[in-house]
């Protein structure tokens, strides 16, 4: 029998993970167009309100409760404004094993958000739901990604070759697919241990540009 995520909201100092609702299409529209989410997600470009509300109406809800994951809006708590998002993916309930996907704002990057919204999401994941490993996959040139990972404590397991298609913008300004590298990194329930003490103890999050 599947198993599913319930549906939750988790806060942190600054941020408020919830779901996703209808009021949340314009900003996701327009976050997703940003290039540097384009260049590194397989999202549809242009990225419409259309496709937005799809996403938020239909798709993620359906990685809820088809068992595959989770979608979280993340957002200011003090605004209540967009920064980005959290994916719990291709989740694997006999061995307690979940991916993990972030997006984040043009705007609200340099912020630490990302690893704010990461740890969160993996604590409640290790601590709540009892689950024994997370995986962060990250292109090879996403050295801001990658930071995230190293951030919250993951460990690269390593290299798979050729694996991702990346996009790059060409001389014409069109967009053109680049094959890349993608780097492995895991978490344990162990792996956090102190985590959280050090990201607050590093200017809260903030000590490097994170983006996606």
């Amino acid at each position: 029998m599947t198993s599913t995520f319930p549906s939750i909201s988790i806060s942190t100092e600054r941020l408020v993970l919830r779901p996703f609702d209808e009021d949340d299409v314009p900003a996701l529209a327009e976050m997703m167009n940003d290039e540097q989410v384009v260049a590194w997600t397989s999202v549809p470009h242009p990225y419409t309100e259309a496709d937005a509300r799809q996403w938020i109406t239909r798709l993620a809800p359906e990685e809820r409760t088809a068992g595959r994951g989770i979608v979280l809006a993340v957002t200011e708590f003090l605004t209540q404004r967009l920064v980005g998002i959290v994916h719990l993916r291709n989740t694997d309930w006999r061995i307690r094993s979940s991916e993990l996907a972030y997006v984040i704002a043009p705007w609200a990057r340099g912020e630490g958000y990302a690893s704010e919204a990461a740890l969160a999401t993996a604590q409640w994941l290790f601590h709540d739901q009892d689950f024994e490993r997370l995986e962060l996959r990250t292109a090879a040139d996403n050295t801001a990604s990658q930071q995230v990972a190293q951030k919250i404590g993951c460990i690269s397991e390593g290299v798979l070759r050729n694996a991702w298609i990346a996009r790059a913008r060409t001389e014409d300004g069109t967009w053109a697919h680049v094959r890349t590298d993608v780097i492995v990194w895991s978490l344990l329930p162990e792996d956090l241990a102190g985590v959280g003490e050090q990201l607050a103890d590093a200017s809260g999050f903030t000590s490097y540009s994170d983006w996606n």
